[in-house]
């Protein structure tokens, strides 16, 4: 689905009382979503029912940040980013989102929940040349290692800041 939409330069805006709503399995099959949701990435439900989430990345999204995501998800621990993501017409929208995941009775996994809001102006503007040098290591490292690389990258860039994902993320967020 995604790799035959052709990116424009159009943004969706989001409002401040917009919020994107979905549900994954374990495997980030999606399988719930929101009419927020649906609106803004011009979806309807039965398209993106059983897809993976990544069927809305903007191609200007590194695949090391969703490396980040997963490996921080696998840790049991939640995920807070900024991604730009990609409408069924190619238009684009910055998200603020926090992943989490959707615990069962007995204590297991059954999948994540996701809820995104509008990214401030501010922070999305901040992570843009970092998400750009991202890609450019990316491109350099080819397909096999690129979000390993990628990702290298960006925990050096927090270490000489002396800082963690979590909190730079936040700070961003708090602009």
């Amino acid at each position: 689905m995604k790799s035959r939409i052709t990116p424009t330069n159009t943004e969706v805006p989001l409002r401040d009382d917009d919020w994107i709503v979905s549900k994954t399995d374990p495997t980030g099959r999606i399988i719930y979503l929101n009419r927020t949701f649906m609106r803004i990435a011009n979806y309807r439900e039965s398209e993106l029912l059983g897809r993976q989430h990544n069927a809305i990345r903007h191609p200007d999204m590194p695949r090391g940040v969703f490396r980040l995501l997963w490996e921080t998800l696998k840790q049991e621990r939640e995920f807070f980013g900024l991604v730009k993501n990609m409408t069924s017409d190619g238009h684009y929208y910055w998200v603020f989102a926090n992943i989490t995941a959707d615990i069962n009775a007995a204590g297991q996994t059954v999948g994540y929940v996701s809820v995104r809001r509008q990214a401030p102006v501010a922070a999305v503007h901040a992570v843009m040349p970092l998400y750009a040098e991202m890609l450019r290591i990316e491109r350099e490292s080819g397909a096999a290692t690129a979000p390993e690389a990628s990702v290298a990258y960006l925990w050096q860039l927090l270490a000489a800041q002396q800082t963690t994902y979590d909190r730079f993320v936040l700070g961003l967020y708090q602009q």
